[in-house]
C-alpha cells in the first residue's frame, strides 16, 4: 500500500451546544403578576399633608427718624430728599431779555441785505417789499427784525340780498347778513326797529313784486314766528273744539237723565266763538224694539232642551188669580214651574187657561170652568217639570214615563206631570209645525186623566182621533190610522 493509502485516524465528535439560558428581564418584579396575567395597579393613597409650622420672622423696626428701606432702583429716577435743617433755596429772578447786535457793514447799493434768503411776492405777502427803498434801522443779525407796516385793505362789500351760503331751499327762511363794521369802529347795538303797521305792510293796489321793498331779517324771523303761532293757534282750536263736542254729548245725556246740568251746558256754548261753527253730534243709535210675538206665535216655536235633563225638584208657583170665565162647576187649579228648566212661566200658565176654558175643551157646553189660583184651595196641581224629575212623580203612582219621555197625571199625588221636553220638543206625529195643537192636546190628556177618563182607541181608520189616545206615542192603533185632534169636542 502506498501512503496515500493509509487511513487517517477518525476526527473527534463534535462538542454539543449548550442550549441558552431563558431570558431573564432585570425589570420584572419577581413578586409581581405572571406573564400574560392583567395589571391592576394598587390604590393610590396620597401622603397626609403636614403644614411646616408658622414662625413669624422677628420685627425690628428702624429707629425714629431713620428713612425706611426701600428700592434702591428707584433711586435713579427720585431727587435725593431735602435735608430738614437746609434752608429753601431763594427763587431766582428772570434774566432780562438780551438783544443780540452783531456787526453791520455798510450797504452797498444794488446789493442784496445779508441773512436769510427772501423771496418777494406780490400782494403784502411775506418777503415782499412794501417801499422801494432799503428799510432803514435794520441790523445785520437782530433777531427780532423791524416789523412791517402793512396798509389795511377792507374785504369786498358783499351783496345783502344774498346769503352767505348761497340762495336757501324751498320751505326755510332766508336770512339777511348785515353790511360789515368799519375798521376800528366800536360795536354799539342800535336800537330795535320797530315792525311794520298793517298799512305799511299791505302792498299797494298798483305795486309790483319789483316795486315793494326787500324783507329784512327781523321783519322775516317776525313774519315765521306768527306764522307759528298761528300754526299752534289752529291745533288749540281743534283741541277746544272737540272737548266741547264731547262735553255737550255728555251733558245732553245727563239731561236726558234728570241730571241738574243745563247751567254747565250753558256755560260751555257761551264760551264757544261766535264764528267758529259748533260741530254736530250724530244722533243716538236707538236700537229698534223687537216685535211683540202674539201668543198663537209663541205657542208655535219649538224651543231647545235636553232629553236627560233632570232638574233639582224644586218649584216655584206662578202667582196670581184668573178667574174663571164661564158657569158651570168652578175647578181651582195651581200651576208649578220646576226651577232651571228656561222656560216661560207666564207662557206655560196662560196656555193653561186658555185650553181649559176653550168651548172644545172640558169646559164644553157649560159642564164645568176652570179658575187659576196661588193657595192651597187647588184641586190639583198643573206642574211644569224636567224628563227627569217627570219619572220620579210618576213612579210614586206607579207609572213609568222614562222609556217614551211621556207626561202623566199622578192619581196618588196632587200633580199633573206635564213633561218639559215634550212641552218645548213636541213629537213626530204633530210635527215641528203644530207645536200650538200638539200642547193643547197634552193639557186635555193629561187633565182627562185627573177629571177620570181613561185611554180611548181610535175606531174608525182617517177619523180624528180622540183626545184620551196616546197620540204622543203614535196615530196607529191596530192598523187604525186616525189624524191628529188636540180637542176634545173639535167640532166645538
Amino acid at each position: 500500500m502506498g501512503r496515500h493509502s493509509r487511513k487517517a485516524p477518525s476526527p473527534a465528535p463534535a462538542a454539543a451546544r449548550p442550549e441558552p439560558a431563558p431570558y431573564e428581564d432585570p425589570y420584572e418584579d419577581p413578586y409581581g403578576p405572571p406573564p400574560g396575567a392583567l395589571y391592576e395597579p394598587p390604590p393610590y393613597e396620597p401622603p397626609p399633608y403636614e403644614p411646616p409650622p408658622y414662625e413669624p420672622a422677628p420685627y425690628d423696626p428702624p429707629p425714629y427718624g431713620a428713612p425706611a428701606p426701600h428700592d434702591r432702583a428707584q433711586d435713579r429716577y427720585a431727587p435725593p430728599p431735602a435735608s430738614y435743617e437746609d434752608p429753601p433755596a431763594p427763587r431766582r429772578a428772570p434774566e432780562p431779555t438780551v438783544i443780540h447786535r452783531g456787526y453791520a457793514p455798510a450797504a452797498r447799493p444794488g446789493a442784496r441785505p445779508g441773512g436769510r434768503p427772501e423771496q418777494r411776492e406780490p400782494g403784502g405777502a411775506w418777503g415782499a417789499n412794501p417801499s422801494p427803498e432799503p428799510v432803514r434801522g435794520a441790523v445785520y443779525g437782530d433777531w427780532r427784525g423791524v416789523p412791517r407796516t402793512t396798509a389795511y385793505a377792507p374785504p369786498p362789500v358783499r351783496d345783502t340780498d344774498t346769503p352767505p351760503f348761497g340762495t336757501p331751499a324751498a320751505g326755510f327762511p332766508r336770512v339777511t347778513a348785515p353790511p360789515p363794521r368799519a375798521a376800528g369802529a366800536p360795536l354799539v347795538p342800535g336800537p330795535r326797529e320797530p315792525g311794520p303797521t298793517e298799512s305799511e305792510a299791505a302792498p299797494e293796489p298798483g305795486a309790483t313784486a319789483g316795486d315793494r321793498p326787500g324783507p329784512g331779517r327781523g321783519a322775516k324771523i317776525r313774519t315765521y314766528t306768527g306764522m307759528a303761532a298761528a300754526a299752534v293757534t289752529t291745533v288749540l282750536a281743534v283741541v277746544v273744539a272737540g272737548q266741547v263736542a264731547l262735553d255737550g254729548e255728555s251733558a245732553g245725556g245727563a239731561a236726558a237723565a234728570g241730571d241738574d246740568t243745563p247751567d254747565r251746558v250753558s256755560e260751555s256754548a257761551a264760551s264757544r266763538s261766535d264764528g267758529r261753527p259748533t260741530p254736530a253730534s250724530p244722533p243716538p243709535v236707538v236700537a229698534a224694539p223687537a216685535p211683540q210675538l202674539t201668543f198663537e206665535q209663541q205657542m208655535a216655536l219649538q224651543l231647545p232642551i235636553d232629553a236627560q235633563l233632570k232638574g233639582p225638584g224644586a218649584f216655584d208657583t206662578v202667582p196670581g188669580v184668573v178667574k174663571a170665565p164661564g158657569k158651570g162647576k168652578v175647578v181651582r187649579y195651581r200651576v208649578d214651574v220646576e226651577q232651571g228648566l228656561g222656560l216661560d212661566h207666564q207662557l206655560f200658565a196662560e196656555a193653561v187657561q186658555r185650553t181649559l176654558n176653550d168651548p172644545r175643551s172640558w169646559a164644553h157646553n157649560g159642564a164645568m170652568t176652570f179658575e187659576r189660583v196661588p193657595g192651597g184651595e187647588a184641586e190639583f196641581v198643573i206642574t211644569l217639570a224636567s224628563p227627569g224629575t217627570t219619572g220620579v212623580w210618576c213612579a210614586k203612582s206607579g207609572l213609568d214615563t222614562t222609556v217614551d219621555n211621556v207626561s202623566c197625571d199622578s192619581a196618588s199625588t196632587e200633580r199633573v206631570m206635564i213633561n218639559a221636553f215634550r212641552w218645548a220638543q213636541g213629537s213626530p206625529t204633530y210635527g215641528a209645525d203644530q207645536m200650538l195643537a200638539y200642547r193643547q192636546m197634552l193639557i186635555n190628556h193629561e187633565v182627562g186623566h185627573r177629571l177620570g177618563h181613561g185611554h180611548v182607541s181610535c175606531q174608525t181608520p182617517g177619523a180624528l182621533a180622540p183626545i184620551m189616545q196616546q197620540q204622543t206615542k203614535s196615530l196607529d192603533i191596530n192598523n187604525i190610522q186616525c189624524k191628529a185632534n188636540p180637542w176634545v169636542f173639535p167640532g166645538g
